[in-house]
């Protein structure tokens, strides 16, 4: 089975992550700051992790950094909140993240991410990038698929 490490602060994102993505049949490991995460990382390589940007302690920039230099292959996809002028996301792709989202986002389009980037993270032709913006569709998403 696939597996996927989440690493968020906030233990509700972790909860509502961990739970849409069992329920799609990945199998979740979750740690609650980026060094918990790297040390899991480690103990247990997954196939994609899904980090915070801003977190205590290691951040999700810090924690990108540290899986190019000692894992390479692993799919990342960074996720942020943060709304000030300083564009954390463009930073964390330019570090090697594979793929940045919003929060909020729906469930649904955090899926697609992930089977998208478990695919080696081509989007089908004519697609616009995933988590650069919502599409209609997402937007339309019920207020408890996103958090």
């Amino acid at each position: 089975m696939t597996s996927i490490l989440i690493i968020d602060d906030e233990e509700p994102i972790r909860a509502l992550l961990r739970k849409t993505l069992e329920k799609a049949g990945y199998v979740v490991l979750e740690a609650r700051n980026g060094t918990e995460g790297l040390r899991l990382f480690r103990l247990t390589p997954p196939s994609l992790v899904i980090t915070d940007v801003l977190m205590p302690d290691t951040d999700g920039i810090e924690i990108i950094m540290a899986l190019r230099r000692e894992a390479t292959t692993v799919r990342i996809i960074a996720l942020t909140g943060a709304a000030n002028d300083f564009d954390y996301l463009d930073v964390a792709q330019l570090l090697g993240a594979h793929r940045i989202m919003r929060k909020p986002l729906s469930m649904p389009e955090l899926l697609q991410a992930v089977l998208e980037e478990l695919r080696g993270g081509s989007l089908p032709s004519g697609s616009e990038p995933q988590g650069e913006r919502w599409s209609a569709r997402a937007q339309r998403a019920p207020a408890t698929e996103r958090f």
